[in-house]
């Protein structure tokens, strides 16, 4: 059975590239979505293996508020029922100390940074948090 990823991004042409490596080379199985109330349900589901967040999302909303991908981690670890999945942030924000900063402020269990150019590299890093 393969393991399942949510992918949480606004890009499309970053949701090809990672669906199409995750599914043909990773063997995953991908969902997609920018609504926080289906990511917080499937987090929620146990069905996730991990998520992939972008940390700057253009079209995210929470109870009528602009959100990123910052918010949607942290309400994913405050949550017992979600708090258990584990998330990779995936961002452009990659300037020195970002890493840190960003996996300290939301609790996530790993980070990559975009843009993604090397698919064997990227599978690699999933593969940290999500082995096979």
């Amino acid at each position: 059975m393969p393991k399942k990823i949510l992918l949480v991004e606004d890009d499309a042409i970053n949701v090809k590239f990672m669906k199409v490596v995750l599914t043909r080379k990773g063997g995953f199985e991908v969902l997609v979505s920018e609504d926080v109330d289906e990511i917080v349900n499937l987090a929620a589901s146990g069905e996730l293996d991990a998520i992939l967040m972008d940390i700057s999302l253009s079209r995210s909303t929470h109870e009528g508020q602009k959100v990123d991908g910052v918010f949607i981690t942290k309400l994913l670890k405050q949550n017992p029922a979600t708090a258990k999945v584990p998330i990779i942030l995936a961002t452009a924000h990659a300037m020195f100390g970002d890493r840190e900063r960003f996996l300290a402020e939301t609790g996530a269990e790993h980070y990559i940074a975009k843009p993604i150019h090397d698919p064997d590299l990227f599978l690699a890093e999933i593969r940290k948090v999500v082995p096979e």
